[in-house]
C-alpha cells in the first residue's frame, strides 16, 4: 500500500514545502493539494514539484466546472512536465456551494461532464487534432457558432506521458460506476472498510464490467485520520466536527451526498440529527451526535496493534493508498507518524 496525505489549503503553501520534503524522506508516496476557494491548487503543485524528488503530486481535487476541458489537459501536462512524470490528475465535481456560490457557474450534469472532460484530456495528451462532439462540449465550435475561424488544433508540446493518471473523487452510485469504468484511481470519503462493499460494491462491479482492458487496475484512495500510540483514542473527538460539517452542512436536506453515505453505513437516524442540528446553527451539538463507532472505524487512531489491524482491514477491502491525516502537533510528530505507518503497511 502507498501512503499519501493532503496539505492544508487554507494556509500558505511555502510553509509546508520543507515539511513535505521531510515526509518524502520518511516514506510518503503521494501529496494531495486540495482546491476549494483559497489559493489555487496548481500554483502549490508547481511549487512542490520543484522542492521534491520522488513523491507523486496529486490535485485533490481540481474542480470540474472551473476550467475548460482543454485547459485542464494543458495544466495536467504542464504539471507532469515540471514534476518529471509524477502528477496525478485528481478531478471532482465539488458541489453547488462552491461552484455556484464562489465561481458563479451552474452546477449541472456532473457525471456527463466528467466523462467528456476525461475523454478530451486523453485526446489532448495523445496530441490528436481535437474533433470532439459531446453533449456538453464541442471542439472546435460548429459552424454557425463563434466567428467561424475556429479549426481543429493539437497540443504544441509533447507531454511527458500521453496517459496521465486520472483520479475521480466520487460518492454517488453513478459517479462511482463511472470512476470504475474510466479512471486510474477513485477517491471516496469517510471510507469504512467493512461496509464499503454494501455502499459501493454494485456500482464498482458495474463500472469494472465496462472498463477498457488497456487501463490498469483501479487504485482506491481512502482518507483516514492517523494517530498511533497508547491513550490516543481521545483524539477521535477532533474528527467529529469535520464529519459533522460534511454530513450536516454540505448540502440541503435530500441533496447531501455525505449524509447519504452515513445513512447507507447504518447511521441514518444519527445523520438526520446531525443535519438537523447543523442546519439550525448548532455545530457543536451536531459534532456531539457523530457516532463514536463511525469515527473509530473510518480512522487509524489507536494503539500500534489497533492501527495494524485496521490497515489490514483497509487492504482487505481493496484500498491501495492510505491518504492519511497525521494528527501530530509538529513536523517531527507528523514525520514520526508516517515512519510508523510505513512499518505497518
Amino acid at each position: 500500500m502507498k501512503i499519501g496525505l493532503g496539505i492544508n489549503y487554507a494556509g500558505g503553501f511555502k510553509e509546508v514545502v520543507a515539511e513535505v520534503a521531510d515526509l518524502e524522506k520518511a516514506g510518503l508516496d503521494v501529496v494531495f493539494v486540495p482546491e476549494a476557494y483559497s489559493f489555487d491548487a496548481v500554483s502549490a503543485l508547481g511549487y512542490l514539484a520543484a522542492a521534491t524528488e520522488r513523491v507523486e503530486l496529486a490535485s485533490g481535487i481540481l474542480q470540474l466546472f472551473t476550467r475548460t476541458p482543454t485547459l485542464t489537459a494543458m495544466t495536467a501536462a504542464g504539471l507532469d512536465y515540471v514534476s518529471e512524470g509524477r502528477y496525478i490528475l485528481g478531478l471532482g465535481a465539488s458541489g453547488p456551494q462552491v461552484i455556484e456560490g464562489f465561481h458563479g457557474v451552474p452546477y449541472d450534469n456532473p457525471i456527463g461532464r466528467t466523462r467528456e472532460v476525461v475523454e478530451i484530456c486523453r485526446q489532448v495528451w495523445r496530441r490528436e487534432r481535437l474533433a470532439y462532439q459531446g453533449k456538453h462540449y464541442t471542439i472546435p465550435l460548429p459552424e454557425g457558432q463563434g466567428t467561424g475561424l475556429g479549426k481543429s488544433l493539437k497540443l504544441i508540446n509533447h507531454p511527458v506521458r500521453e496517459r496521465i493518471p486520472v483520479l475521480l473523487a466520487a460518492l454517488g452510485p453513478k459517479n462511482v460506476e463511472l470512476a470504475a469504468e474510466i479512471a486510474e484511481g477513485w477517491q471516496p470519503i469517510f471510507y469504512l472498510p467493512e461496509r464499503a462493499k454494501d455502499v459501493w460494491g454494485d456500482a464498482l462491479e458495474a463500472g469494472y464490467a465496462k472498463r477498457d482492458a488497456s487501463l490498469p487496475p483501479m487504485d482506491i484512495y481512502a482518507g483516514p485520520a492517523l494517530a498511533i500510540g497508547d491513550n490516543v483514542e481521545g483524539m477521535r473527538e477532533f474528527i467529529k466536527p469535520h464529519i459533522a460539517l460534511y454530513i450536516g452542512g454540505m448540502g440541503a436536506k435530500g441533496k447531501n451526498f455525505y449524509h447519504n453515505v452515513a445513512t447507507k453505513y447504518g447511521y441514518g437516524a444519527e445523520a438526520d440529527r446531525i443535519q438537523e442540528l447543523y442546519l439550525a446553527g448548532d455545530k457543536d451539538g451536531a459534532a456531539k451526535v457523530v457516532p463514536d463507532e463511525l469515527v473509530r472505524d473510518i480512522s487509524l487512531i489507536g494503539s500500534r496493534e489497533f492501527v495494524k489491524e485496521r490497515v489490514a482491514a483497509f487492504r482487505e477491502s481493496g484500498v491501495t493508498v492510505l491518504n492519511v491525516v497525521p494528527m501530530g502537533a509538529t513536523t517531527a510528530d507528523r514525520v514520526k507518524l508516517i515512519e510508523e505507518l510505513r512499518d505497518l503497511v
